[in-house]
Parts: structure tokens; sequence; C-alpha cells
């Protein structure tokens, strides 16, 4: 019988009481393995560069850096690292920022630790999981008009494959592998797709196909 990869996680949060709290909820859970903990913004970043957890969770507001600080520069360090936002804030301009940096979940410290687990595990597949105050929020984004100026050059058919797959929240290695073509031409393709569309990154590409209609909120 193969054994079970447990899922590798950092914590990063100033709050001790917060950090031991999870910990203590994740510790019981057989396929979870903490991995290591960080109390301010540089520290997790740090700590995510030497460990390489599976799942980050992420505070937002940390002292000497903060978390959208961190989480941009864990996603320049790895852009495949897959992070997890656990926070009391649900204010626009906390949200979107992080999500647009590139976390893939985003989930309040009000949510029951069923919603946690499961977040933890869609986030660690590479699926986007939102609280459902967040999810809210992000559809009514969705639904406000587009102010992107046209593009002159329309997208190729590949490059439309690509943009779904990005918005599936697939890395370039899984496009490649999934394409059959090397993951430098994927990356040609997804900053074509970006510059293109006039897009900072792979989140606000995603946002473009569910405005589009090229892609759903649906898992598969």
């Amino acid at each position: 019988m193969t054994e079970v990869k447990p899922i590798r996680i950092l914590i990063a949060d100033d709050h001790t009481v917060v950090r031991e709290g999870v910990r203590s909820l994740l510790s019981i859970v057989p396929d979870i393995e903490i991995i290591g903990e960080a109390a301010d913004g540089i520290e997790a970043v740090q700590k995510a560069r030497s460990l390489q957890p599976d799942v980050i969770i992420l505070d937002l507001v940390m002292p000497r850096q903060d978390g959208l600080a961190a989480i941009n520069e864990i996603k320049q360090d790895n852009p495949t690292a897959r992070i997890l936002v656990l926070t009391s804030f649900a204010e626009d301009e906390k949200i979107f920022p992080a999500i647009k940096a590139g976390a893939l979940g985003y989930l309040l410290k009000d949510s029951s630790p069923q919603q946690l687990l499961q977040a933890i595990r869609d986030v660690y597949r590479g699926e986007s999981s939102l609280h459902p105050t967040i999810a809210h929020k992000l559809i009514s984004e969705l639904n406000r008009p587009s102010d992107l100026p046209p593009t002159p050059e329309p997208l190729t058919e590949r490059e439309v494959e690509v943009l779904r797959l990005v918005a599936r929240g697939l890395s370039n290695e899984e496009i490649a592998e999934m394409l059959v073509v090397s993951e430098g031409t994927v990356g040609k393709h997804v900053s074509n797709v970006l510059g293109k569309l006039h897009l900072a990154n792979r989140t606000q590409v995603a946002l473009y196909a569910l405005r589009k209609g090229l892609a759903s909120l649906d898992s598969d």
C-alpha cells in the first residue's frame, strides 16, 4: 500500500495564540504536517524559501513586513508557491491586492476548522478557496465593467488554450505537460497573453477569463 504524502504547512502569523491554535488543530489531521512557523513577513519569506512548504498559511498584518509584501516576495522566489491568506480583514483594499499578488485562498479567522481544512486541501491542489464573504466581493468585482483597453492583436488559438489553463490555476510546468511542449514555450505564450490583454499577472488572467466566459468558478 502506497503511503500518502502529507501536506507540508508553514504558518505565518504574528500572534502566538493564532499559530498555536492552527498548529493544535492541524496536528491531529493525519495527512497534514506543520514544518515551520513565522512571526513576521520577513521570517515568512525566509522560511518559505528554505523549507519549500506545500501550502503557506499567511496573515496579512504582520510586523517588519506585511503579508502582501511577503506574498509578492514569495511568489517572486517561487511562482508556484501556494498561499492561503488567513486574516481578520475583509476589506476590498486587502482582498484584491492579495489575490492579485497570487494568493490562491483567502479565509477569515472566524471560519470553522472544517473550512480551514477544506481551504488547505483546495489550495494544495492548486484550486482557489475563498471565504463566502470574499467570494461575494470577488463576484461583484467580476461583474463590474472592465476598463481594459481592447487589444489590437487578437489571441491565437494556442494562447486562448493557455489562458484557459492559467485560469484553472495550473503552473507553467503543468501546462507544458498537458500540451506536450516545453516550459519555456508556455512561458512565452503566457507573456504574450499578458501583453496583448494589458494584464499584470496570472490572477488578472483568471479574472479576465471569468469575465469573458472562457473559464468558470467550478473546479472542473
